[in-house]
């Protein structure tokens, strides 16, 4: 059947198109429509929009949960000498923009399967992390509720910390509440492990919980599992995501939690951010000219990190298990403020590439297995927090 005429016309595109993505991110709403052309323009097919073929939503939805989708994408294809947006990711970002202007993907579909991110201009899969078996772990309910305060930020393309925190006030103080009262029922030494993504808050979290427990008189001390992270080429060349422990000099962290929960200091290795480089080598050796990170044994021990109770030889060593999450796209948003506009960290393709590879192999082999084994999961984007049933009963005695 032959596409509707508004399609095979650019500026007819260009202005539905607009109109119905202001149903799929009301920021686009605050925008004028040459502001929105843009954007569009970083994306315009080769040919025009009417060459763009359409997949059926079932196929697309099989796309975008398939590992090997994934797999596939370039961090760092280049267009000449600059790196560009990969080309999956843009074909994905130009098909349903075509779907929607003709009336194929309906703006429900596309909510429920994808956000928009305005700054990067390009679409990415939302990914689900309360899955059922989450659910049963924690009860089937939230143990308490407050007001999605973070729903403001669909009308920003960056977000601060300082208005992040504002945001999650409510269930950030009963997290630190509900720590504090299993410490003094659990007992001291204690080991609080802190999973949670990239620009979720849980640093934050973690010096917050600190100066909390400090007011007590106890001592506290963290050990942050990136700064065990091999150098970030190496990790990049062998596949981040099917690295597994080999993604982090192993056998330092195993022996440093252990020798900590045993009152002894110790000495990690230390992880640089903007150069993607590590103190030690992939033999766990100081290099010349590298300092590590010394670390005295405290009452309670924080461990903050992507995935620090997802390895049995670790769980076990763990006292209170939290998963702190925020929704991908609230961090995407905050990562662009933070690493982009802050750090200077990274080229801006790249960092549209990465975030868009990384996040569902994250998902599914880091943080939603963490959720089936946690003692309390910190939903700040929901405003929620879920615990165990057992955990529920300790907090409310």
């Amino acid at each position: 059947m032959k596409p509707p005429e508004f399609v095979m016309n650019p500026q007819q595109f260009l202005e539905t198109l607009y109109l119905v993505m202001k149903g799929i991110n009301p920021a686009v709403g605050d925008m004028e429509l040459y502001e929105f052309k843009y954007g569009m323009d970083t994306v315009f097919p080769n040919d025009d929009w009417a060459s763009i073929r359409l997949s059926e939503p079932d196929k697309i939805e099989n796309l975008v949960n398939s590992s090997s989708f994934y797999d596939k994408i370039q961090i760092k294809p280049m267009k000449g000498s600059k790196i560009k947006l990969d080309d999956e990711i843009t074909f994905l970002t130009q098909m349903l923009f075509t779907g929607l202007v003709k009336g194929k993907y309906s703006t429900d579909w596309v909510k429920k399967h994808f956000f928009f991110d305005l700054r990067g201009f390009y679409f990415l899969h939302r990914t689900e992390y309360l899955t059922e078996e989450v659910k049963a772990h924690l009860g089937g309910k939230p143990f308490a509720c407050f007001e999605c305060k973070q729903k403001t930020f669909e009308h920003q393309q960056s977000v601060g910390y300082k208005e992040f925190k504002a945001a999650n006030t409510e269930i950030d103080g009963l997290l630190i509440n509900s720590i504090k009262k299993l410490i003094s029922v659990k007992g001291i030494p204690i080991v609080v492990a802190i999973a949670g993504q990239t620009a979720a808050g849980k640093t934050e979290i973690v010096e917050r919980l600190r100066m909390e427990v400090e007011k007590e008189g106890r001592t506290v001390t963290s050990i942050e599992m990136d700064n065990f992270l091999t150098a970030r080429d190496h990790r990049e060349a062998n596949g981040i995501h099917s690295l597994g422990k080999k993604a982090l000099h192993w056998e330092l962290f195993l022996k440093c939690l252990e020798d900590i929960t045993h009152g002894k200091k110790i000495t990690t290795p230390r992880y640089d951010f903007i150069d993607g480089d590590s103190s030690h080598d992939l033999n766990g050796y100081l290099k010349p000219g590298f300092t590590p990170v010394e670390i005295d044994p405290a009452d309670i021990i924080f461990i903050e990190g992507n995935f620090p109770f997802l390895i049995q030889e670790v769980a076990h060593l763990i006292g209170i298990k939290v998963v702190y999450l925020t929704d991908d796209a609230v961090r995407l948003q905050r990562k662009w403020k933070r690493d982009v506009d802050y750090r200077k960290k990274y080229d801006p393709n790249y960092f549209r590439n990465r975030f868009f590879k990384d996040q569902f192999p994250m998902a599914e082999k880091c943080y939603i297995p963490q959720l089936e084994v946690c003692d309390i999961f910190v939903d700040t984007t929901g405003a929620a927090l879920w615990t165990t049933p057992e955990i529920a009963r300790v907090l409310r005695d």
